[in-house]
């Protein structure tokens, strides 16, 4: 039996776009099952150089010298980030235009020395919301995150807070929403309600 797919809704920010002159700042994790059930989540700040940080980006994600100074180094959050994946499973990476993140996470770990934890499909948003206006016949605006969350109606005339976690956990909230618009049957039946690892086991005793 091939191993149970897990997926990584993530989302990372960057001193800026270039992934040779700027440093990853932020990472946010949700895990999920394959059904979008969460298992787990955790975020880090990450200790950056501030001559590989835009103003632009600083600006954007409320980067503060004094606070990212004390942040742990990457290794240590890569490091962390690999001890949350479950090893028993393929860790599939999930967001919004994620190959952004992949791109930033993938050269970090090289650089490092540490083993990649995720599979190298992905699974993006954008795509997602795409497939939705086919399906809708609606014409959307762009593919960017605050469009799809505003269709959705999760998001009313805010900015995306561009803060790593707010933003996996608005990612993931956006891509619920498609789903259920695009199945034929009750998204409860999709997603089932979050249980506790009791009532799994006493289902699966039952």
């Amino acid at each position: 039996m091939p191993p149970e797919l897990v997926f990584a809704f993530l989302d990372c920010e960057f001193g800026g776009l270039d992934v040779e002159i700027h440093d990853l700042t932020e990472v946010g994790i949700i895990l999920t099952d394959y059904r979008l059930v969460e298992l787990a989540e955790d975020q880090w700040r990450v200790r950056a150089r501030p001559e590989r940080i835009s103003a632009e980006a600083a600006k954007i994600f409320g980067y503060d010298e004094e606070l990212w100074s004390v942040a742990p180094p990457v290794r240590q959050v890569l490091t962390e980030i690999s001890a949350m994946m479950p090893a028993d499973k393929v860790v599939v990476p999930a967001g919004q235009n994620v190959r952004m993140d992949v791109i930033f996470l993938e050269r970090a770990y090289k650089k490092c020395g540490i083993p990649y934890p995720f599979d190298y499909h992905v699974i993006d948003l954008a795509t997602l919301f795409y497939s939705w206006s086919l399906v809708a016949g609606e014409r959307i605006k762009s593919l960017s995150l605050r469009q799809a969350a505003t269709e959705a109606g999760l998001l009313h005339g805010a900015n995306v807070q561009h803060r790593a976690l707010a933003d996996a956990r608005l990612t993931l909230e956006t891509f619920r929403h498609y789903i259920g618009r695009l199945s034929p049957r009750e998204l409860s039946e999709i997603i089932p309600e979050k249980t506790s690892p009791q009532e799994d086991k006493d289902e699966a005793l039952s």
